[in-house]
């Protein structure tokens, strides 16, 4: 089974709160909820610039988030880490 397969079935399994269920997820600009704690930060480099990539974790229903701000990728935004 490969690896992407792997973190789709676990996403799966995760069960999201309904504030989480209703993020927009890979769309820049996309809001969040109120229930996000915002963690630690990063630097990535991409391809024409560095973005940074900030965690989250909900109160709510536990679920790890990442959210990219790349202002060069209408894609980038918010993505779903972990449970």
């Amino acid at each position: 089974m490969s690896a992407k397969m792997n973190i789709q079935n676990e996403l799966k399994k995760m069960e999201l709160c309904e504030p989480c269920s209703g993020i927009q997820r890979n769309w820049r600009r996309a809001p969040g909820h109120a229930e996000l704690v915002q963690g630690t930060n990063r630097k990535e480099v991409r391809e024409s610039s560095q973005v940074t990539i900030t965690r989250y974790r909900c109160d709510r229903c536990g679920t790890s988030w990442e959210y990219e701000n790349n202002k060069a990728d209408q894609h980038a935004g918010w993505s779903v880490v972990g449970g």
